[in-house]
């Protein structure tokens, strides 16, 4: 009991800042769940089993659209292919971790990489139970704003444009997190300059997963420097 109490401890506040964004982006998640007849049990369920940030948006539209397994099966994969990346990058930060593996796992989301790639894990702290705090808070947090939505929705209409913008600036606050603890700057740049690149050459639509296969690509390719510290 101990350990997971320091482990809390260290991972919590790590995940403030995801915590500014969930709560805002899940309210606005539920509020539009509840704006398509969905009741608050739906939104609780989907964001326990779902979550998976851009996707669940999404799965409104798919939910009120009528019953399309393949359709859902096929967006599902085009809008969440970036987690295969992030689930080959983390092989070996998350090997031998035990049980908690699973739902590790189930809750890799953007901002929990983020967070989980740039985090040392603190002297004295289980490994295992860090990594599980950090990625059971930020799934809380979601959770928390997704039923704060669904009951305010039920009880005043909101117009939500432009609430996304919320997510673009919990990715620079988290980017500038990260370069200023860091020494290494190889690995943002990499990731700035290929989203760029490939922004430009794919358009808006199709970038993504170019993106994320150049980043793989680099990131692999100059692994052992990078872990020496020879460049940036």
């Amino acid at each position: 009991m101990k350990a997971k109490k320091v482990a809390l401890l260290a991972a919590l506040p790590l995940t403030i800042p995801v915590l500014t964004g969930y709560i805002v982006l899940g309210t606005a998640y539920g509020i539009l769940m509840d704006s398509k007849g969905f009741s608050l049990l739906w939104t609780l369920f989907s964001s326990i089993f779902i979550y998976a940030g851009s996707m669940q948006f999404v799965t409104v539209t798919l939910l009120a659209a009528g019953f399309d397994p393949i359709g859902a099966f096929l967006m599902t994969l085009a809008v969440n292919a970036r987690h295969i990346f992030y689930g080959i990058s983390m092989l070996k930060q998350y090997r031998g971790i035990g049980n908690v593996k699973p739902y590790l796992i189930l809750t890799l989301t953007d901002e929990t990489f983020s967070i989980v790639c740039s985090a040392e894990v603190p002297k004295g702290v289980d490994r295992k139970w860090f990594y599980f705090f950090i990625s059971f808070l930020d799934h809380l947090y979601w959770i928390t704003g997704s039923l704060i939505g669904g009951i305010l929705g039920s009880m005043v209409e909101f117009n939500t444009k432009g609430i996304d913008f919320v997510l673009t600036s919990l990715f620079v606050v988290i980017l500038i997190n990260q370069w200023r603890s860091t020494t290494n700057h190889l690995p943002a740049v990499i990731g700035i300059a290929s989203a760029i690149l490939c922004r430009l050459l794919f358009g808006p639509s199709n970038f993504i997963i170019p993106a994320m296969l150049s980043i793989l690509f680099f990131v692999t390719v100059l692994k052992t420097p990078m872990e020496r510290g020879k460049l940036l």
